[in-house]
């Protein structure tokens, strides 16, 4: 089958869309992926089997994908390069990522009528929430959530499929939405073999030492990220633990470095900035713990964030909140302690915990990376995907 898989962003690099492909492109299926480019990519290539097709974009389309569900321009731009896609490549089954560009992918398949598959990524309108431009009155005036709500439902209900990250996630939307919750098929996000296999990776500029003991946090440090619940402990946990270091890998923001600064922990603190995905291994190598403190909201208990699995992998231990999902993925791997969110006295008395206990710490750490190595591999997590694709062939 010729599968167009429609991106709103530019490619490489995305996880869960080459994932997804190349998959599909082991049972036989083509895949040809729509994404966009600023102009400094090939317009044609193959990249790992995937049919790159780049369509040129610009800052003030991307600016006017945030309002897409207020003023329609965005669809109006993309609705014609998605139509010279599908007619281009002679697509057969339509696979959009996410709901921003989803109505202009709509359009353009209205003549064409081919199976759609909506892969939700997230829950986009209730994480939207919390994005900095809608903290602000601007943001709050210029973008309802209510309506991006609205739009993702009617989506939901226009789709052949529609493929979600977790069970959570389909329970959510079979609750609110009200449809049949066989037309929902799970795909579970995690981690493939190359990311623990690879032996070229490039060095990254923290050597943990003998004596260090390092916890990692890899990822977006929003507020609702919950670093700050991190912070507040360490304060408490520096004058405990010895050579404790607490190491953040993710584009930093003013407001963490005011915390870090009013917390006075510039001593055990390493904000290394955004780093390329391919050093997260040797992060993961040079850490003894790996932190995931979400606030709990829609999106976090019904989302996987794909750092558990990447720690879980190299056999390191995780702290985590009590997020719906990734509370239940810990007790039932056992392969960490939970923490209530927002809550840094539990968090320490956890981390305590972990950090006495070394036996407890690498028990831990060998059911995760048993878990993620030889039970939620993506060959075994993707195969109702590919049962998917196989009806509709």
């Amino acid at each position: 089958m010729r599968i167009g898989m429609i991106l709103d962003n530019v490619y490489p690099p995305d996880p869960r869309v080459e994932n997804e492909a190349i998959e599909l492109i082991k049972k036989g299926h083509d895949v040809f992926l729509f994404c966009l480019t600023y102009g400094n990519e090939k317009e044609e290539e193959l990249v790992k089997g995937i049919n790159v097709r780049r369509y040129k974009t610009n800052t003030f389309e991307y600016k006017m994908s945030a309002l897409v569900y207020t003023v329609p321009v965005y669809t109006f731009l993309m609705k014609g390069k998605i139509s010279n896609f599908i007619h281009k490549n002679k697509i057969e089954a339509i696979h959009i990522h996410d709901i921003r560009i989803a109505e202009a992918a709509f359009k353009a398949n209205e003549k064409n009528v081919l199976p759609v598959i909506l892969d939700l990524h997230e829950n986009r309108p209730e994480i939207m929430r919390f994005y900095p431009h809608m903290q602000k009155l601007r943001g709050k005036l210029l973008i309802s959530i209510e309506k991006w709500k609205k739009k993702e439902e009617e989506f939901i209900k226009k789709a052949t499929k529609v493929v979600v990250v977790t069970n959570e996630a389909k329970k959510e939307i079979v609750h609110r939405v009200g449809v049949d919750e066989e037309k929902i098929v799970v795909v579970p996000n995690t981690v493939r073999k190359s990311f623990y296999e690879n032996a070229d990776v490039p060095e990254v500029p923290y050597k943990k030492k003998e004596e260090d003991f390092t916890l990692l946090y890899l990822g977006d440090t929003g507020n609702r990220r919950g670093l700050e619940t991190v912070l507040e402990s360490l304060v408490v946990l520096k004058e405990k633990i010895e050579n404790l270091t607490f190491v953040i890998v993710g584009k930093s923001n003013p407001e963490l470095e005011r915390q870090i600064e009013s917390f006075r922990l510039k001593d055990c603190v390493k904000l290394m900035g955004w780093r390329d995905a391919k050093t997260f291994p040797n992060w993961v190598r040079n850490s003894d713990i790996g932190l995931s403190p979400l606030h709990r909201n829609i999106h976090h208990d019904t989302t996987f964030a794909n750092k558990l699995f990447q720690y879980m992998s190299f056999g390191k231990p995780i702290l985590v909140s009590d997020a719906t999902v990734q509370k239940i993925l810990v007790e039932e791997v056992e392969s960490g302690l939970v923490h209530e969110e927002r809550n840094s006295e539990d968090f320490t008395e956890k981390l305590l915990r972990m950090y006495e206990d070394e036996a407890l710490r690498k028990k831990m750490g060998e059911n995760g990376k048993d878990f993620v190595r030889n039970h939620f591999t993506w060959d075994k997590t993707s195969k109702d995907l590919i049962a998917l694709y196989n009806n509709l062939a």
